[in-house]
């Protein structure tokens, strides 16, 4: 048996040789799979259920089907697959392929499947033979009629497709057939239920069928997302998500433009970083195939169509009128039939059928061509829109400064719609357009601010600001300047000083001329206010507040008193600005500026407010994701990764944080990486995992104390107080905690100071600092930082009651862990809890303890903070819940007979000190002196046959699990109860 299966370019090379033509557009699909990728398809499962029915009815007789769609669809893919799966159920496959230059040569199709069948041609009748041999030129004398060769083929065919041996016509692009074959093939499709041979062929559209073909038809549909997507990720897996939701969305499923327009679209991405085109350029083949039936149209069509595209709303009202005559809808219409745009005359509405006929306009268009659109779609657009600006910017050639104020005006109109990219583009185009070199470097001062502090684009700021300098020496002094400059010195090289100096000397004395100047003079104060966070150093906000007073009762941004107290000095000055924040975050949900949704959410990051601005920071990470705000997508990344570390949704947080680090490291965003890093580390303390968090908190205070950047201290010492305090090491916790803020009150302008008064309660108890404990709390009740949020309350009531060595203060206790929403926050709750039941156990109240741990136990493992966890355990056991079993020796074998078990504190004063512990540290886990510490260890080192601590890790192993099964048999039997 033979199979005749040729690739695509062996189809393309036969056709080629007999006429000189080359392979259509449609067989690109098959042609442009990258090299080494599977080549399956993808969201064709319908379609391939199909074909194989057909081949299933042609095995007994014969059948046909014609596959229809629009160019690029992935018919001829579909084809290929057809051939191979018709080859697997034992066909003689033979394939076929039209082309343009072919038309007009008579039967030329035709003969692509008859010269592989030509050796059976003895088979049939003389008169049949002959026609068919003049057909293939193998014999003199004119073709006969249509009828009488497709007789003869007929009769071929069946001699030949049995069911022993049956026989798949494969046919390519049929609509670019030759007259001639096409109407045999067509005779062929409606008569050939004799022999068994299956006919599949492929063209464009239903209408380039022949008139009564009357075979069945499917037209194969553009790929559903997903499977459009699946596509996309196994042939371009590193591309980012901006390109890929925009590929998505011009090629509409189309497979051809999903393999295709990676490549423009990675060009318009390199060349233009603030934004990708609003029309993107086509690749060749893609041009070939949607660019033909646009140059077809008459030229009022295609202008029309120009305005259409340049204008985007698809308002068909303002197409007609943007033209020189009356246009009317005859004219479209024109394209309507073509298949290239749906026309609702009612709605008064045009859609392009596909985004790449948007292209395909614009590509075949003049640049004067444009200019003239869009001169007269700003002519019938209303003074003072943006849109009107935009276009008249885009039909000016050479400096015109009344359009350049327009357009600098319609920038801003962008920038309060959260379009910061749209904003940076326009600002440089109105730059471009303005005569004077004042104006033109104010103008490029603010595009650079913008790109350093909204759009993202950290590494175009040193151009600008060069460009600047040549053009208006004088304009690298202004707020607008100096916050770029500031930006790009702070996020990329953490140089806080530098960036200090830039800002204050800029804002000194600045008095804004123009709405704009004004915007800039916030954006260079909203610039300031970071730096001295990320320093949390009090002479650098006294500067701060001399600045902002400077600026009178009315600030350029309301919003910076606010930022002032609750981000800059919580524990101190967040209860004046409450009521203002919560108005502002209240109205988030209708807050367009990404900026703007950022810093009123920074703004309730230390004081619980921002699981309410959840979804306003969704937003803007979408809008990052789309190619938007990217430097306002990073910080809202990272205070979601903030609320899901607060909420215990720890798999998230690392999520965020990985997606927030990818970002700083494409963009240059340095600084904002170590944030990312703190939630990082402090998970891993969390977790147990010692030596990340320990790596982690070394590399803050490295990167941070050169620069002065206090904040990444804290952030260093935060991580390890907390591994410290996981392992029982309550003299290293706070020790590191006293690093962050003095012993006796919370540190002013250290905002996480709030999150640490468990922490310090719990070191400072534990290591006797009961007097330290005692003041710190008190100074928290005097600051009223518990009326801040009801977490707040519920640490400070609960850390109240800890601080007191002498009692448990069971109401203190209560109250808090029933503070209303106190399961929002887990850990700190289960922290309580374990604080709680270790208080009950010390005095001897086991059983009232039990349900305290026990729920504690149940959230750590939740967690997999496993430190805490263990703590937990321990503590269950060291309450009498369960007797512990017979501990091994080191070795695994009790050498000569049964050792006494070991008592619960022996056994948890020995699994301390596996861990490192000494004696003090062990006593102030379990609330012991050291003294009862060492007997205890004395006892378990004789029981386990062992001398020294180097032996307890081998001597304790498996320990755990032997212990858990009484414990839980107890429970089963009742032992333990809860009250």
């Amino acid at each position: 048996m033979i199979n005749l299966l040729p690739s695509p370019s062996a189809r393309g090379s036969l056709t080629a040789r007999a006429s000189g033509s080359v392979p259509t557009a449609e067989h690109a699909l098959a042609q442009s799979r990258p090299h080494g990728s599977s080549g399956r398809l993808f969201g064709r499962s319908a379609e391939l259920a199909l074909v194989d029915a057909l081949f299933a009815k042609a095995s007994a007789r014969g059948a046909s089907l014609f596959l229809t769609g629009t160019a690029g669809v992935g018919k001829s893919a579909l084809l290929d697959a057809a051939a191979r799966r018709a080859a697997q159920r034992g066909f003689r496959v033979v394939r076929a392929a039209g082309a343009l230059f072919d038309q007009n040569v008579g039967f030329a199709g035709l003969n692509q499947i008859l010269l592989p069948l030509a050796e059976e041609l003895g088979s049939l009748p003389a008169r049949q033979a002959h026609t068919l041999q003049v057909i293939l030129g193998l014999s003199a004398g004119e073709p006969e009629e249509p009828s009488a060769v497709a007789s003869a083929v007929r009769g071929l065919l069946s001699r030949i497709g049995t069911r022993s041996n049956p026989l798949a016509l494969v046919i390519d692009d049929y609509a670019s057939l030759d007259r001639p074959s096409a109407v045999v093939l067509g005779t062929l499709a409606r008569h050939i239920g004799t022999g068994c041979v299956a006919l599949l062929a492929a063209c464009g559209r239903e209408g380039d069928l022949l008139p009564g073909t009357g075979t069945p038809v499917h037209e194969v549909p553009p790929l559903d997302p997903k499977s459009a997507m699946e596509l996309v990720a196994e042939h371009f897996p590193a591309m980012t998500p901006t390109v890929r939701r925009r590929l998505l969305a011009e090629a509409c499923g189309n497979p051809l433009a999903l393999l295709e327009l990676p490549v423009p679209l990675s060009l318009a991405q390199q060349t233009q970083r603030h934004s990708l085109p609003v029309v993107l350029p086509l690749t060749e083949r893609l041009r070939t195939i949607f660019s033909e039936r646009v140059g077809a149209l008459p030229e009022a069509t295609r202008r029309l169509l120009l305005l259409a595209v340049l204008d985007g709303s698809g308002e068909l009202h303002l197409v007609p009128r943007a033209g020189d005559g009356p246009a009317t809808l005859a004219e479209l219409s024109l394209a309507e039939r073509a298949g290239l745009v749906r026309v609702d005359a009612r709605a008064r509405r045009l859609v392009f059928r596909h985004p790449l006929t948007r292209s395909a306009v614009l590509e075949l268009s003049t640049s004067a061509e444009r200019r003239w659109a869009h001169r007269a779609l700003a002519d019938v657009l209303p003074e003072g829109s943006e849109q009107r600006a935009l276009h008249l910017a885009r039909a000016t050639v050479g400096p015109d400064d009344r359009v350049a104020a327009l357009l600098h005006e319609a920038a801003y109109t962008a920038l309060r719609r959260g379009d910061g990219a749209g904003a940076v583009s326009a600002l440089l185009r109105a730059s471009e357009l303005s005569s004077s070199g004042s104006a033109r470097g104010r103008i490029l001062a603010e595009a650079a601010c913008l790109s350093a502090n909204v759009t993202g684009e950290l590494r175009t700021v040193r151009a600008l600001l060069d460009d600047v300098m040549a053009v208006d020496p004088l304009g690298g002094t202004s707020p607008a300047a100096a916050a770029a400059a500031a930006g790009e010195l702070l996020h990329r090289d953490g140089d806080a000083d530098g960036a200090h100096r830039l800002l204050v000397a800029a804002i000194a004395g600045h008095s804004p001329r123009r709405p704009a100047e004004d915007v800039m003079l916030g954006e260079a104060l909203h610039t300031l206010l970071t730096v001295c966070s990320f320093s949390g150093r009090p002479e650098l906000w006294h500067s701060f507040d001399t600045v902002l007073a400077r600026c009178g009762p009315h600030a350029p941004d309301p919003l910076l008193p606010v930022l002032r107290g609750a981000l800059g000095d919580p524990a101190h000055a967040a209860l004046p600005v409450l009521p203002r924040l919560d108005e502002l975050i209240s109205g988030l949900h209708r807050q367009t500026d990404p900026a703007r949704i950022v810093r009123t959410a920074a703004g309730g990051a230390h004081v619980d407010r921002l699981p309410d601005c959840h979804g306003a920071l969704l937003r803007v990470v979408e809008d990052g994701r789309d190619g938007g705000a990217v430097a306002s997508a990073i910080p809202a990344l990272l205070l979601l990764a903030d609320d899901a570390y607060a909420g215990g949704r720890w798999d998230d947080v690392i999520e965020l944080t990985d997606e927030a680090l990818d970002w700083c490291a494409t963009r240059d965003y340095r600084l904002q990486a170590w944030p990312a890093r703190l939630l990082q580390g402090l998970l891993a303390a969390a977790r147990g995992d010692g030596e990340a968090a320990r790596n982690i908190a070394d590399r803050l205070a490295s990167w941070g104390n050169p620069r002065g950047l206090g904040a990444l201290r804290v952030h260093s010492s935060r991580i390890k107080a907390l591994s410290a305090l996981g392992r029982g090491d309550f003299d290293s916790a706070y020790r590191h905690l006293t690093n962050i803020s003095p012993a006796n009150r919370p540190a002013p302008h250290v905002p996480h100071a709030l999150s640490l008064i468990w922490d310090f309660t719990e070191a400072a108890t534990r290591t006797g600092h009961h007097a330290e404990a005692a003041a710190h709390l008190a100074a928290v009740r005097d600051a009223g930082i518990p009326s801040v949020s009801p977490r707040l309350a519920m640490i400070t009531q609960a850390a109240t009651a800890l601080a007191d060595p002498h009692a448990v203060d069971r109401d203190l206790f209560d109250e808090a862990i029933a503070t209303p929403g106190a399961e929002r926050w887990p850990f700190d709750l289960a922290r309580i809890r374990l604080g709680y039941g270790e208080r009950l156990r010390r005095v001897q109240a086991s059983v009232a303890a039990r349900p305290h741990l026990e729920a504690a136990h149940s959230t750590f493992e939740r967690l997999g903070a496993a430190p805490w966890s263990a703590r937990a355990a321990g503590e269950l056991r060291a309450s009498g819940q369960a007797q512990a079993p017979v501990a091994p020796v080191a070795g695994g074998s009790v050498a000569g007979g049964p050792v006494a078990p070991l008592t619960p504190q022996e056994w948890q004063s020995a699994q301390l000190a596996a861990t490192g512990l000494t004696n003090k540290q062990i006593a102030a886990q379990l609330f012991l002196s050291h003294r009862t510490v060492a007997t205890h260890l004395s006892s378990a080192f004789r029981k386990l046959e062992i001398v020294s601590r180097a032996g307890l890790r081998d001597a304790l192993t498996g320990l755990d699990q032997h212990l858990a099964r009484p414990m839980n048999g107890a429970a089963r039997s009742g032992r333990i109860t809860v009250k």
